[in-house]
């Protein structure tokens, strides 16, 4: 076995962990070879959320975690799978042409008219969707559509085997509904001869041998219908397990939410001589005000507004954290997570083999970290912004290529790029919200000593740490016991925000006179 085979098996890297969970799968049906087939879902119901996105960040790293543990003894293949037959059930306030789609309320998501006008319909647009943003990203995947996969026979045999044991499934189902609920209900939905619909009605008789079931339609008139060729949709608790049985899904991880969904739903993938995949249940994201985002809500943050003030691989960073905690998900958490993975990234050529297993970038990168590196955070570069009142690119590289000598676009384009993003993350974010403040007496005192102590310096002093000693000198002098005070006030007052840099190595990239400037305006109260 190879150093990283062995390394995996013990390592406690959450994706290792999933993926040893898996290998005990395998194990048990005496698998030792052959493909291994991993699952995400997505329901298109609305527009792709980046919690879709998680779910196959997430799930693309547990299954190279699991290549890597087991040396290349499978093969591997990752299914995103759109369930676009379901019902059309609510109409999300985030789209156009509401009273268009209220009209098509019922029917499978694949037969409602796309209000973009951009595609056959709404779930094509969706699917469209979904499949762009990964391919953004380069995972490797294979979409899958739950309408295709009816209508195309390939569930046919699971769907008669259903049919035949129609009794098991409702025994398991029936005891977590409501009275009323179950009086009504059945896995099958049939797809409605008249008005196309997808309808959740009783099931009044079936006949096995004619692979049929009988139901009362729209117009009050009792039909029969197969169940295969796409004649019907399953009820999602048992199409969940339809899908495991008829595709051999081996791995599936879902949310919090659907703890009981998946203990309901192994249950019946048992009954379809399947064996459920392994997989575990991840926290669910919050938007600013604490509450899960939905799609129908369209709260919380987009893959496409995160990409517009961050790396994408800050997104994926954010995913591989602690999966199993609940995050906020919202702009504020952008910076943070483009500065750790720049850190996480830069660490990476030093460590030993198993740090690197433990590295983010390790997961994020398949196991081929890019050996970019910058010279200066993403937060430094928003406070440059802030300070300098930066709008293009040009001026930023004005600083950048006096701190670090010969610098260019060309020669550090990751630096370029971040540069980009700090523009806009400050244009949006912290311009509308910046509050300057005068300072009191005794931060007075400690910003004339600093602007004494600068003078003092080299006018081209770049030390940071040189800065940096000065910066905690000045607050030190003033009586501020508790530096984190001092701190506190230079961003107020500077800046014009509550938190910010590491002084000195501001100072070192905006400019020794340029900070001299920029204090002397403070003090004059010509930053109010």
């Amino acid at each position: 076995m190879s150093e990283q085979a062995q390394i995996s098996a013990t390592h406690k890297a959450w994706p290792f962990e999933q993926a040893r969970l898996l290998v005990k799968r395998l194990s048990r049906q005496g698998r030792t070879s052959g493909e291994v087939l991993f699952q995400t879902g997505y329901g298109p119901s609305g527009l792709p959320h980046i919690g879709t996105f998680g779910e196959v960040a997430r799930t693309s790293m547990v299954r190279h975690a699991f290549e890597v543990m087991t040396d290349g003894a499978f093969t591997t293949r990752l299914i995103a799978f759109s369930d676009d037959m379901d019902g059309f059930r609510k109409v999300p306030s985030n789209l156009p042409e509401q009273e268009m789609l209220q009209a098509h309320l019922g029917l499978p998501l694949s037969k409602v008219p796309d209000p973009f006008g951009t595609h056959e319909s709404f779930s094509a647009h969706n699917n469209a969707r979904l499949c762009a943003f990964l391919d953004q990203f380069g995972f490797d995947y294979e979409f899958i559509s739950s309408t295709q996969t009816y209508t195309s026979g390939r569930f046919d045999k699971t769907l008669l085997l259903m049919l035949e044991r129609f009794d098991k499934i409702m025994d398991i189902i029936l005891p977590t509904l409501g009275k009323e609920r179950q009086e009504t209900y059945s896995p099958f939905l049939p797809i409605s001869p008249v008005s196309g619909q997808v309808l959740q009605v009783p099931t009044l008789s079936r006949d096995i041998a004619t692979g049929t079931i009988t139901f009362e339609d729209v117009d009050g008139k009792e039909k029969q219908v197969p169940v295969t060729g796409g004649n019907v949709k399953i009820q999602w608790k048992p199409d969940w397990a339809l899908r495991w049985a008829a595709l051999g899904i081996d791995y599936e991880m879902s949310g919090k939410d659907l703890i009981e969904s998946v203990h309901q739903s192994s249950k019946i993938c048992r009954v379809l001589d399947g064996v459920p995949p392994a997989g575990f249940n991840y926290e669910l994201f919050l938007d600013e005000n604490a509450e899960k985002i939905s799609k129908s809500k369209g709260n919380g943050l987009s893959v496409e507004e995160w990409l517009s003030y961050g790396l994408p691989e800050s997104l994926s960073h954010f995913m591989y954290q602690k999966p199993k905690t609940a995050k906020r998900l919202f702009f504020d958490v952008i910076p943070k997570n483009t500065d750790e993975y720049l850190q996480h990234l830069a660490a990476y050529p030093d460590q030993t083999t198993k740090e690197r297993l433990n590295n983010p970038v390790w997961h994020i990168h398949n196991g081929k970290p890019p050996a970019d590196s910058v010279p200066i955070s993403f937060s430094l570069l928003l406070n440059l912004a802030s300070a300098a009142s930066v709008e293009t690119k040009q001026q930023m590289w004005g600083f950048i290529s006096r701190y670090v000598e010969g610098a260019s676009a060309s020669s550090h384009p990751l630096l370029d790029r971040l540069a980009g993003y700090a523009i806009t993350y400050f244009r949006d974010f912290i311009l509308p919200t910046k509050e300057f403040r005068l300072p009191n007496d005794r931060e007075r005192a400690a910003l004339e000593d600093l602007l004494n102590r600068l003078k003092a310096l080299d006018r081209d002093e770049r030390d940071a740490q040189i800065l940096q000693t000065e910066v905690f000198a000045a607050g030190k002098a003033a009586g501020f016991d508790n530096l984190r005070l001092w701190f506190s006030a230079i961003y107020e007052v500077l800046l014009g925000q509550k938190t910010g840099p590491r002084f000195g190595s501001f100072i070192a990239v905006f400019g020794n006179q340029e900070t001299i400037r920029l204090i002397e305006r403070a003090l004059n109260g010509e930053l109010v």
